[in-house]
């Protein structure tokens, strides 16, 4: 099928990434922005910029039938959605279906599936990929009681329909389940519309690993490594790397195989991403969810890989057979990220918008940075803080490191506080170095030394 125009239903980086990957394909970009937005690099970058509504998400990026509707006015035969926003939402895929738009992404069918948890794990069990100890969807707080006694504290409550660290809650004990099972529905509620939360056993030494996968619309299905997210804060990621420091060779290939497993059963097509715990304590792993998207971190696995996700992503959705198998795929050298946000770190993070007055970023050969902020760029208060994402390469993982350390002592913004400081201090403690860390090793371990430094 030839590929014409491409609607961009998306912004910040993610919208240059795709702008980018259109313009190297010979596509057509039409960029779907905000009012707050029509002076952004995606709108300075793309072949058409159309607004679709004031700066409020709900009635801008939100908005899945003024998305579609803009597609079909600006003759597009695709939309991209990026991540975050209507990524996930499987109500945007099919009106794509019924408008005749192709959607670059998975089916709806899948969408819902996977967007639920509970059916998330429902089918890992019926593909024999390994969960944690945990209940079915729960809305009574008593019966919930009685699982985490079963299972023993301490246990860790999540929203069913969502992630992102929302309707998320760590139990200790008996005494305080309700009063945090009551808070995490709530929140559930209001972030997702359903207040139903599920039990599990809490690991308290656990890395955050992922596996990369592509799948056409043929059948075949293919890994790209794994990607280590063990670097969090609130359960946001801060750093992510490709491939996992010290995760055993045996470990690794159990993973990768129960992901691809896991896509294949449920016949999952284009980019995707599983999520899986690992318990260091019985090195063992845990099903988590799949995010039916790209993800933040995939520049790490590019980097290692040599394959452009996004292109690839877009091949894929116009009916392209993937032009590679499992044994082609070959890991080059170490990779990692850094999230760099508008965040006053000594204000417990909190988002700093305004305008960027000198914006310079390292362009040194071992340094990728995507990006979509430049000098005058106003930031607003309506959406993450997200500016830019740093990425070093090396040859081996120290290298990648010192790498990592010239870039951001090089990476130069002013008119917003940024979070380079804390990145900075971050990377420098030995845990790091020799990747000995959790997913609770930052709020446990590195703020309160960060904070004793700072202040």
């Amino acid at each position: 099928m030839k590929k014409n125009r491409i609607l961009v239903a998306n912004r910040g980086e993610i919208a240059v990434r795709i702008i980018k990957a259109c313009k190297e394909l010979g596509i057509e970009s039409v960029l779907a922005c905000s009012e707050a937005d029509k002076e952004s690099m995606g709108a300075k970058r793309a072949d058409k910029t159309v607004i679709i509504g004031p700066p409020q998400p709900d009635k801008s990026y939100l908005d899945i039938s003024k998305i579609v509707n803009t597609a079909v006015e600006n003759g597009c035969d695709a939309i991209h959605p990026g991540y975050g926003f209507l990524a996930e939402n499987p109500d945007l895929p099919s009106l794509c279906e019924e408008k005749g738009i192709i959607f670059i992404g998975p089916r709806p069918q899948t969408m819902r599936q996977m967007g639920d948890k509970i059916s998330a794990r429902k089918a890992a069990v019926e593909l024999n990929v390994p969960i944690n100890e945990g209940s079915k969807g729960l809305t009574d707080s008593k019966e919930g009681e009685a699982i985490a006694e079963k299972i023993g504290y301490p246990v860790i409550l999540k929203a069913a329909a969502g992630g992102g660290g929302r309707g998320m809650r760590i139990v200790q004990g008996k005494n305080n389940f309700k009063s945090e099972f009551d808070m995490a529905s709530a929140e559930a509620q209001k972030a997702f519309g359903v207040p139903t939360l599920f039990v599990e056993r809490y690991l308290q030494n656990a890395r955050h690993v992922e596996v990369q996968v592509l799948g056409d619309n043929y059948g075949k299905l293919i890994h790209l490594g794994l990607r280590d997210c063990s670097s969090q804060r609130r359960y946001q990621k801060v750093i992510e790397e490709a491939l996992p420091y010290n995760l055993p060779a045996e470990l690794t290939d159990r993973i990768s195989e129960a992901a691809v497993s896991l896509c294949q059963g449920i016949n999952y097509n284009n980019a995707g991403t599983v999520e899986f715990l690992v318990d260091k304590d019985r090195n063992e792993f845990y099903f988590m969810e799949v995010n039916s998207r790209i993800q933040v971190e995939h520049p790490v696995t590019e980097e290692i890989t040599g394959i452009d996700l996004v292109k690839e992503q877009i091949r894929i959705a116009y009916g392209d057979p993937l032009p590679i198998d499992q044994e082609d795929i070959e890991f080059k050298g170490h990779a990692i990220e850094c999230r760099i946000t508008a965040e006053n770190t000594k204000d417990d993070f909190m988002p700093t918008p305004g305008r960027i007055k000198n914006f310079y970023v390292p362009n040194e050969t071992y340094v990728r940075v995507d990006t979509h902020c430049y000098e005058g760029y106003l930031i607003t208060p309506f959406y993450d803080s997200l500016l830019a994402k740093v990425i070093t390469i090396g040859d081996t993982r120290d290298e990648a490191l010192e790498n990592m350390r010239k870039a951001l002592s090089s990476f130069e913004v002013s008119g917003v506080e940024t979070n380079i400081p804390f990145l900075q201090f971050l990377i420098n403690q030995p845990e790091f170095g020799t990747g000995d860390i959790t997913i609770k090793w930052i709020e446990d371990t590195v703020l309160t030394k960060f904070l004793e430094v700072i202040n």
